[in-house]
């Protein structure tokens, strides 16, 4: 593979040659579609929240059985999280991003076909399918386009549409439901087809890598594949497989207290509006605010947490022990939040508390993210970071439908939110004990245990 000066030297020349001109930082732009991607997935997965009242009303859903319903998409949301990584890292982020988004829409506006638990349980199977590739063809998408020392921060600002898409799409589809009278129907129909229309334009602007970008000026290639931790070159080395980054112990702490991270994301995802609605008496008209500031602020929690932890990183030249202890304090204190929220008497002392408790709890996002790349081998981080999403997505189908069990069985919301405290804590504590992986040379292979780190890194 040719040398980074010889890449962009070409990149000039094309550009040239063909008279286009240049942006300035394209790698930008490929971040914000990303997170118009990401906005899309959750506004998606956040719809059927909103909804569920009014969905259990009209088929007289017990609980458990609205638990269930809900938990289905992970089962298949899980796995493909794994297997899209690795998909990214053959086929490349332009393509399996595209499938993924249609794939996805088109089995969110099944949901308003839906008749019974039955063909839900079936929709929610084939959504979290097409759900499942976004957070690992993202990853790998941010690490091609971005040098090391920018990656949190990228990793940040598109993670940050996560819980944004959330913000917007609880207020959208609350929206929706009033316009039409309550027909939890339409905003399934309305997010299918804005989904469909966002894949075509994903693919028609994005490419791969910036060497393919027929915008990507010689400066800003220069600017990701030069310089202290600049973007490795994955075809300098051979990548270990993957099943030896699966067995070490960074690898899997990362991922416990992903778990644990996911608990708590998804009991709310799922149970937030019924809790208000059922347990503080929210209506539907004013769920959008009740709803929407928790997630706003997940979202400022994920870009400030990223850009935070790069510019630490930098200075003390530790990126992966910076990573690591900013997702330890931020998992572990918005845990402890957790545990108050429905001790908390009045509406907007609850919703306050969660909003910090999210606001808290968003900084140790991108950690989680950046962690992986901290750890292998570029061409494996599609893959490995798939992995980790796996492990933390388990908790997207257990968690829901514990909730469900809880609140049905023992009538206890307390008892739901404490159990999600408890098991971020945990996985903050399991990372915090985790020790140090051996570290990644500038030209993106794995040094031995005893080996120095490179400069710049731990």
């Amino acid at each position: 593979m040719s040398g980074p000066g010889k890449v962009a030297e070409g990149s000039a020349k094309t550009n040239a040659r063909g008279g286009t001109r240049t942006w300035p930082g394209v790698r930008w732009s490929i971040l914000s579609a990303n997170a118009v991607v990401l906005v899309v997935n959750y506004g998606d997965r956040a719809a059927i929240g909103v909804a569920a009242p009014l969905i259990v009303k009209e088929f007289g859903f017990s609980p458990s059985t609205m638990g269930l319903v809900m938990s289905a998409f992970a089962f298949t949301y899980a796995p493909a999280s794994f297997f899209g990584g690795a998909l990214a890292d053959r086929f490349g982020p332009r393509k399996v991003m595209t499938a993924a988004v249609v794939w996805w829409s088109v089995f969110t506006a099944a949901a308003a076909l839906c008749w019974n638990a039955t063909s839900f349980l079936v929709q929610r199977l084939l959504f979290g399918l097409g759900e499942g590739p976004q957070g690992s063809v993202t990853a790998r998408t941010m690490s091609n386009w971005f040098p090391r020392r920018e990656y949190a921060t990228a990793v940040g600002l598109t993670f940050a549409a996560n819980p944004l898409g959330a913000a917007i799409g609880t207020p959208v589809v609350a929206g929706l439901l009033v316009w039409s009278g309550n027909n939890w129907r339409v905003p399934f129909a309305v997010l299918g087809a804005v989904g469909v229309l966002v894949a075509v334009l994903w693919y028609f602007f994005v490419r791969d890598r910036p060497e393919e970008h027929p915008r990507v000026s010689a400066r800003e290639l220069d600017h990701i594949v030069g310089g202290e931790l600049a973007r490795p070159d994955d075809g300098a080395t051979e990548a270990p497989s993957v099943g030896y980054y699966l067995r070490k112990p960074a690898v899997l702490a990362t991922a416990l207290a992903f778990f644990g991270f996911n608990w708590i994301t998804f009991l709310f995802l799922s149970w937030y509006p019924t809790y208000l609605v059922q347990e503080r008496g929210v209506e539907l008209s004013s769920l959008a605010w009740a709803g929407s500031l928790p997630w706003i602020a997940g979202a400022v929690g994920t870009a400030v947490g990223g850009i935070l932890s790069d510019r630490l990183a930098k200075r003390f030249h530790a990126p992966y022990t910076v990573r690591k202890w900013a997702a330890v304090l931020g998992l572990a204190l918005g845990g402890l939040l957790c545990f108050g929220i429905t001790s908390i008497s009045g509406t907007v002392l609850s919703v306050a508390l969660f909003t910090l408790t999210m606001l808290l709890l968003y900084t140790s996002n991108a950690q989680f993210w950046a962690l992986v790349q901290q750890c292998v081998h570029p061409g494996r981080v599609g893959a490995v970071s798939g992995f980790v999403h796996f492990c933390a997505n388990l908790a997207a189908i257990i968690a829901p439908a514990v909730t469900g069990f809880l609140v049905d069985d023992l009538d206890s919301w307390g008892a739901a939110f404490s159990l999600a405290a408890v098991l971020a804590v945990l996985g903050a504590a399991v990372l915090a004990l985790a020790p140090r992986p051996a570290p990644v040379t500038a030209s993106g292979s794995q040094s031995s245990a005893s080996a120095p780190a490179t400069s710049g890194r731990d």
